[in-house]
């Protein structure tokens, strides 16, 4: 079985002493030995609890469904306030388990998500409680301009895509680490990247095998998607 590890402190102190991490790593160890795992991939991040950006942990999940592997997650409990770090996880498509939790599943960690919305809910309904007794006794908040400048900017939604090019977009995405990698180890060929690919059992986005055409495909719409961001 091949597995994608990810592990999180919250402090750059924790991060740079090891605190924290060691444990989680010898807890992920202690679960590959005991499936007989092999692990492809090991992410790591240093961020607080309250900062809803998880980019390791993006990575960790393209690269979990990328190679059909499994995401083992050190520490889930830590994180069971976080409603977008849940949500990710359970809406992610990648099959997952963590150490501290063994028996989560998409059903009890979706459980977990409505619990720690709920509890932001209440703490933002307790917020603009505040936030209305301040305006009453003549309090101001916020930009009187702000809404007038998103209008002059033209923010709004677009077209919506169609279904297939959205999925192909998605699929561009997850597939970019992996070209970078091989990228930067030197396969740089059409041929190359397609041999290396079909080799390690990664499938294109119809789960067929990689040619240079399919390659060159998969280029142009990943640099067509960063051009447009």
């Amino acid at each position: 079985m091949k597995i994608v590890t990810y592990m999180r402190v919250s402090t750059d102190k924790q991060g740079r002493s090891g605190l924290g991490l060691e444990a989680q790593r010898e807890a992920i160890r202690a679960y590959a030995r005991t499936a007989h795992a092999v692990t492809i991939s090991e992410y790591q991040e240093i961020e607080s609890g309250r900062n809803n950006a998880r980019p390791e942990l993006e990575k960790a999940l393209r690269a979990a469904r990328v190679h059909g592997a499994k995401l083992v997650i050190a520490k889930l409990d830590r994180l069971s306030r976080n409603a977008a770090f849940l949500l990710k996880i359970q809406d992610s498509g990648a099959d997952f388990t963590a150490c501290d939790m063994p028996d989560a599943s998409p059903f009890t960690v979706g459980i977990m998500a409505v619990l720690a919305q709920q509890e932001s809910k209440m703490i933002s309904d307790r917020t603009r409680a505040a936030m209305q007794a301040a305006k009453a006794r003549g309090q101001s908040f916020g930009n009187p301009n702000g809404a007038a400048a998103l209008r002059r900017a033209g923010r709004g939604n677009g077209a919506s895509r169609q279904v297939a090019s959205a999925n192909a977009d998605a699929f561009a995405h997850d597939l970019k680490d992996v070209l970078d990698h091989l990228e930067s180890g030197g396969i740089t060929s059409l041929s190359a990247i397609a041999n290396t690919l079909n080799k390690r059992g990664i499938k294109t986005a119809r789960g067929g095998q990689w040619y240079p055409t399919t390659v060159a495909n998969l280029r142009n719409r990943i640099a067509a998607n960063k051009g447009g961001q």
